[in-house]
């Protein structure tokens, strides 16, 4: 598994005062094996929390099915974002506020 980190800010321009309408900070996590990534994003006023956002496989996007969180791929993600104390895994599901928990892998 190759693993990239950017991070990344998104913000309004800061007004006469110096503050933001909005400011996001967050970091990308892109897991890789082969023709196949996973995208995961964590925000760094959330430390312990990480969201999987997405599969890539040859340049093209695609939404997470339940099937990915079984993925050999999946499980090395997951373990890698806990090891950098990343308690709280959620995945991109589209149901209801659009993220669900991911469940522990054994």
């Amino acid at each position: 598994m190759h693993i990239e980190l950017v991070r990344r800010i998104e913000s309004s321009e800061p007004d006469e005062s110096g503050m933001y309408d909005y400011y996001y900070e967050y970091d990308i996590y892109r897991f890789t094996d082969g023709p196949l990534s996973l995208i995961a994003r964590s925000y760094t006023d959330e430390p312990d929390e990480a969201h999987f956002l997405r599969v890539e496989t040859n340049g093209s996007q695609r939404a997470l099915v339940e099937a990915d969180l079984k993925h050999p791929l999946f499980h090395l993600a997951q373990s890698h974002l806990r090891s950098e104390g990343k308690i709280t895994l959620r995945w991109l599901s589209g149901k209801g506020n659009g993220y669900e928990s991911v469940p522990a892998s054994g």
